[in-house]
């Protein structure tokens, strides 16, 4: 006959491993849930970007509102945004930084374009320009500040 204590034994291991089943069948269950749906996620998180990536591929610059005034605004550089694209202030900038033949600075470039750089309130803006432009692949801007045409 078997011992009474370890037959209890057995029992109590048997209903500990019946728990931990349970326990990873619910986190086998919830973790392929989560993965479900990250698939699915990741189906949307494609579809939604060859969408946006479509939508940039063929917008040109249209005019928005900034503080009640219509202003234009800049596309982001691309195989199908052709320069000429660009509202005109931002043309003669590239043309003044192409020309250049290396890299400038806002003050440079304002000069070429008959801006008065001794005065703050009229640099900053072509400044923020020479930013946008950075910002959106046309131009490049260097460690020190000045700015270069991209190749």
């Amino acid at each position: 006959m078997l011992d009474p204590e370890l037959l209890e034994r057995i029992t109590a291991r048997r209903a500990e491993l019946d728990d931990l089943e349970e326990q990873l069948t619910e986190q086998l269950a919830r973790v392929r849930s989560e993965r479900d749906e990250l698939a699915i996620a990741e189906r949307v998180l494609d579809r939604v970007s060859e969408e946006i990536a479509g939508e940039r591929a063929s917008i040109s610059p249209a005019p928005g509102q900034v503080a009640g005034r219509t202003v234009m605004l800049v596309p982001h550089r691309g195989p199908e945004i052709q320069e000429t694209m660009l509202p005109p202030d931002y043309q003669r900038i590239l043309t003044v930084v192409r020309q250049a033949g290396g890299p400038v600075a806002a003050r440079q470039v304002g000069e070429t374009l008959g801006v008065d750089v001794t005065v703050k309130s009229k640099l900053e803006p072509l400044r923020g320009k020479l930013i946008r432009l950075t910002d959106r692949g046309w131009l490049r801007k260097q460690p020190d500040g000045r700015f270069t045409n991209r190749l």
